[in-house]
């Protein structure tokens, strides 16, 4: 009776990991769907907020869908700088930066964002009022102290003045690298100048407090307290990507067409 006893509880519990094997795999291949469209959903929502094209830190979806029709989409060769006619809804440079066929290797020395490759092709994201060009909205990334940032910047029209900055995924230290999500410190980045006269990347973020009176206020940014390596990692990334060999080409190209 023993061997009996001890022989049916082994076949519930087997029955039972079994069944619950396929709920849990049947639950996550029918929401896997719905959870990239929530991601993507966010990430819409981040890039807008980034612009100040949103009123409201949650926006309902219906929000997030109307005020992202002002924005045109384009997928760019960042070393050329020239517009393709890649498919912006199916390109992903999360996955092309992991794919040898499609990522590019970046040089030790150029590498200020830390993240080894980028994929070959990036989106950039177009707002206009009128025929005008209003606003460039880029994606960036690089390492922080603990992870991967990933977020968004809004350029205006002369690609020098920072209209917009924030992230929208990234694992750095709550209350210390964490900070990066501060509305205040997101806030202090508008209206620096990110490009010297001769279009190069000039932002820096201090150890401490900007000082107002001192030259190169108008492109700096307070440090993080008690994050100074995340900091660096923001600076760095924000550096690599606003450069020759991130969106430099490109924004060379938009400056003429501009003028």
């Amino acid at each position: 009776m023993q061997n009996d006893s001890v022989a049916k509880t082994v076949i519930v519990a087997a029955v039972l990991c079994v069944f619950c094997s396929v709920l849990v795999s049947t639950a996550a291949i029918k929401l896997k769907p719905m959870q990239k469209e929530n991601k993507a959903l966010d990430i819409k929502k981040n890039l807008l907020l980034s612009a100040g094209l949103l009123t409201s830190d949650n926006p309902s979806k219906e929000d997030i869908t109307e005020a992202f029709k002002a924005i045109e989409t384009q997928v760019i060769n960042l070393d050329n700088g020239d517009v393709t006619d890649i498919d912006p809804l199916t390109f992903d440079a999360k996955k092309a930066a992991k794919d040898p066929k499609q990522n590019k290797i970046i040089d030790n020395g150029k590498d200020l964002a830390r993240i080894k490759v980028r994929a070959k092709y990036g989106k950039v994201y177009i707002v206009k009022k009128g025929d005008a060009i209003d606003l460039i909205v880029l994606p960036i990334n690089g390492k922080g102290l603990w992870s991967t940032l990933y977020g968004f910047m809004a350029l205006a029209p002369d690609t020098k003045t920072i209209r917009g900055f924030g992230f929208y995924e990234h694992a750095e230290t709550p209350g210390l690298g964490g900070e990066v999500d501060n509305p205040k410190w997101k806030a202090s980045w508008i209206g620096k100048i990110a490009l010297d006269q001769d279009f190069n990347p000039i932002i820096d973020v201090v150890k401490g407090m900007v000082d107002p009176k001192h030259a190169n206020a108008s492109s700096q940014i307070d440090g993080l307290s008690g994050a100074t390596l995340t900091a660096n990692g923001v600076e760095g990334l924000v550096q690599y990507w606003l450069g020759e060999d991130g969106y430099g080409p490109y924004l060379e190209k938009l400056r003429t067409k501009l003028n």
